[in-house]
């Protein structure tokens, strides 16, 4: 069978690709090998799912080249995919940091974008694996539903993060079939792991939550950090892992509303625990009794030599965390790296040196923060190419 575009991933930039595509009046083939429709959607935010971030912009993203994703956000931004969400009825709230959620749930989202695909006339087979692509004047599918062809093709089949629900290196694959590079692939927003004995001195403190920034070089974030059983978890520490590297160390500043030595200093003749004293400031006692067990200040403020208060408020400051590594591919919400950015064209996502051939979402090297910036580039990136392809 012929159409003049086929899909391959029905997850959230494919289905709006194929949405979008159908509208134009192609004719579209949607196929993923899941038998469940966008489970990485649903899952998502919850099962709320944080759909976009009314701040998305090119910075929000990592990438070889961070410029590359201006053209498609500029082209479908956060306030298109709300008014298409206003057109369905989804009521929606900004949770904080312009982190938008459904009200109800996430299955409203995946309703909402089969609607749109229905309605353009697109034909999606879901449960149905490539085998096989070939490309003469047209496109050729080997699938385990039969051959198919097609003018264009879009690749839309995310990247390898969350295996258990589907998660394959199909794309990549196709990109280094027909010649387009990828980077190097890392699981991203995903929580880092301590070394051994990090790990015995910090397990008891699975739980506990603090308001800090953490930083690696010039990029900082100000948001939670979660100590786990197995490292460091919680909104900061997902969005500094996009950045971090093996062997860098990451810098998290505890008390970053505070002048840690001039707080120090107005306890230098107390009788009370600092890790008592910590406790006002927020701290729960017990970390604040095995974080400065690790200091070698677990003392009374009295205690503290003016030398050691320095020391100790640069460390409250700059405390350094040599990570171990991630929690991996199970664990990271996205992957960083991709379908490289110097292979595609950033006014339609089709491959520069192969004609009608299109790379969307996931698979290709950007990567947004935490908080709704991946499905926006999701949308965006479906968007372009649906309009191109």
């Amino acid at each position: 069978m012929h159409f003049d575009v086929i899909v391959i991933g029905a997850g959230a930039a494919g289905m709006m690709c194929a949405a979008t595509a159908g509208q134009r009046g192609r004719r579209v083939l949607l196929l993923d090998h899941a038998a469940k429709l966008a489970e990485k959607i649903r899952i998502s935010g919850g099962g709320r799912s944080n759909f976009t971030n009314v701040h998305a912009r090119h910075d929000c993203y990592v990438s070889e080249n961070p410029n590359f994703c201006r053209s498609a956000l500029a082209q479908y931004t956060p306030q298109h995919f709300i008014a298409l969400m206003e057109r369905h009825g989804i009521a929606y709230h900004e949770k904080k940091l312009g982190q938008l959620f459904c009200d109800d749930s996430s299955q409203q989202l995946i309703d909402m974008l089969d609607a749109e695909c229905r309605a353009a006339g697109v034909d999606r087979r879901m449960g149905v694996s490539v085998h096989q692509v070939g490309r003469n004047e047209t496109f050729q599918l080997e699938t385990s539903a039969g051959s198919f062809s097609c003018e264009s093709l879009v690749i839309a089949t995310g990247g390898l993060s969350i295996p258990q629900i589907g998660a394959t290196a199909f794309g990549y694959q196709i990109a280094e079939q027909f010649g387009l590079p990828v980077t190097r692939l890392d699981p991203a927003l995903v929580p880092l792991t301590f070394h051994v004995e990090d790990a015995a001195r910090f397990a008891p403190l699975a739980g506990v939550s603090l308001d800090t920034e953490v930083r690696i070089g010039k990029v900082r974030f100000r948001e939670n950090v979660l100590f786990t059983h197995k490292g460091l978890s919680g909104p900061a520490i997902l969005q500094i892992s996009s950045y971090w590297q093996p062997g860098q160390e990451v810098v998290i500043d505890l008390l970053p509303d505070l002048d840690a030595e001039a707080w120090l200093e107005e306890r230098a003749g107390s009788e009370q625990l600092l890790a008592n004293a910590m406790g006002e400031l927020g701290w729960p006692k017990r970390f604040a009794e095995a974080w400065l067990d690790g200091q070698g200040a677990n003392v009374r403020g009295r205690d503290l030599s003016p030398k050691k208060r320095r020391q100790l408020a640069e460390t409250l400051h700059n405390w350094r965390v040599l990570p171990n590594g991630t929690q991996g591919y199970k664990k990271a919400e996205v992957t960083r790296g991709g379908v490289s950015t110097k292979a595609l064209s950033s006014k339609t996502m089709m491959a520069s040196d192969v004609q009608g051939l299109f790379f969307i979402g996931e698979v290709v090297d950007i990567t947004g923060w935490l908080g709704g910036y991946n499905f926006q580039w999701a949308w965006s990136s479906g968007f372009v190419a649906g309009k191109n392809c």
